[in-house]
């Protein structure tokens, strides 16, 4: 299938719809499972294209293992690799290979981890040899600026190094709620850590307890359903296995699409989402470094509403599976809503970038929307079909992390037209 075209007849959307398990708290379980030697149940495990990829990954016997275009995964499997008896090759899609690993190499390195370049340095494919332990050294440091998966991946094969880890985070920290989500879940499996001051982690040499989890489900994937509901005259959306006591950081979408004119309501495991216009406000300012996730998002609904907004923590959508700065640019064009870079002399803060975006969405005839094998672009565009149609072209990317994406957009009142 090349593209669908997606519409919804009704301005009124209800419906309740069973969210699939988090990608992000999948792969770090399946890789906790790993480290400990131990098989246990995981309960409600993501299905995206990720989670079952990296399922793979960890359980085949072959020397070569092959990513393709999940990040997650490949930072994951840097560490995991790193400790393993023997020699492997870590590679990936083209995209993959323009995507940095070097800071986590680095690191790795500097612990005792004998790693390569294969072609060009500072990214993959790479070749990962064993733990030298004559070499090894607990004391490591790595900037936080560039992605909090990097400490993630330090950080879960922590315990089981011969004498743990003290982790010193350099630089600004993007993406802090993934770091704590790591950590908490850490601690599910019983291995505890410390602060020694605001920048460096202690973990000590433990083992990991291993235990049957269940894994909440996908907070980016509300996102979308988010934007659904701000883009109704009137909702009631059901979405379960949602937790008000979350891991996710992304959970920060309750708060934020108060002011796109959507109320959250939690019941049990459930999440309710009513429409509720006179929250809505006019102008919207947020910073992004948290949860760069939901970028695509909140500008969308933002697009759909014509609120005027200002994006700042956009450090890390460069080096995405797509620049999704530019992808955002791009494609919001074409729906005469502009996203621009401000002059330095309009920012407060001279080192940060601050990002508007101004317009209404405004279209006759469907618009083609272009998804560059980014599954967040597609997810995060189709809902304007609530306003004008939309053809979303290669559909498919959605199962990188959200399989029943057009099910459930079905299940919510939205028509689909499917060419090849």
């Amino acid at each position: 299938m090349e593209s669908v075209l997606v519409q919804k007849p009704s301005k009124i959307t209800n419906g309740i719809i069973k969210l699939e398990g988090s990608k992000s708290i999948s792969n770090r379980v399946q890789i906790i499972r790993a480290l400990t030697g131990k098989d246990f149940a995981i309960d409600n495990l993501s299905i995206s294209d990720d989670s079952k990829n990296l399922a793979t990954l960890l359980s085949q016997s072959g020397d070569t293992y092959d990513t393709g275009h999940a990040g997650t995964c490949y930072r994951f499997m840097t560490g995991y690799l790193s400790i393993q008896d023997g020699e492997q090759i870590l590679t990936g899609s083209e995209r993959m290979k323009g995507r940095p690993i070097g800071p986590l190499v680095d690191a790795l390195r500097s612990l005792g981890a004998q790693i390569d370049y294969m072609e060009n340095e500072g990214y993959p494919p790479l070749r990962i040899g064993s733990l030298d332990k004559s070499n090894y050294n607990k004391n490591i440091s790595i900037s936080g600026s560039v992605s909090s998966q990097y400490l993630s991946s330090l950080l879960m094969i922590a315990p089981v190094l011969p004498d743990g880890l003290q982790l010193q985070i350099t630089d600004k920290l993007v993406s802090r709620p993934y770091l704590d989500m790591t950590l908490r879940i850490m601690e599910r499996f019983g291995v505890k850590h410390s602060w020694i001051n605001e920048t460096t982690i202690d973990v000590p040499h433990q083992d990991y307890v291993a235990q049957d989890f269940t894994v909440e489900s996908d907070w980016s994937a509300a996102s979308y359903h988010y934007i659904i509901a701000a883009f109704s005259e009137e909702a009631s959306i059901t979405l379960e296995g949602l937790f008000e006591d979350s891991l996710q950081g992304d959970s920060a979408i309750v708060k934020i699409a108060e002011s796109f004119g959507v109320r959250s309501t939690f019941k049990n495991d459930q999440l309710v989402l009513t429409k509720d216009a006179s929250l809505k406000k006019d102008i919207f300012e947020y910073d992004f470094l948290q949860a760069p996730d939901l970028a695509q998002s909140v500008a969308v609904m933002a697009a759909g509403l014509g609120i005027y907004s200002v994006f700042t923590g956009l450090d890390t959508l460069k080096i995405k599976e797509t620049d999704r700065i530019t992808a955002l640019r791009q494609e919001l064009e074409k729906l005469q809503v502009f996203v621009s870079l401000l002059p330095a002399k309009f920012s407060p803060k001279s080192d940060v970038e601050y990002y508007a975006i101004n317009g209404t969405v405004s279209a006759e005839n469907p618009v083609e929307i272009e998804t560059y094998k980014d599954h967040r672009m597609a997810m995060a565009f189709a809902p304007i079909a609530a306003i004008v149609p939309m053809r979303i072209l290669k559909p498919k990317v959605v199962t990188k992390s959200y399989s029943n994406y057009w099910k459930d957009l079905e299940t919510l009142g939205f028509t689909l037209d499917y060419q090849n």
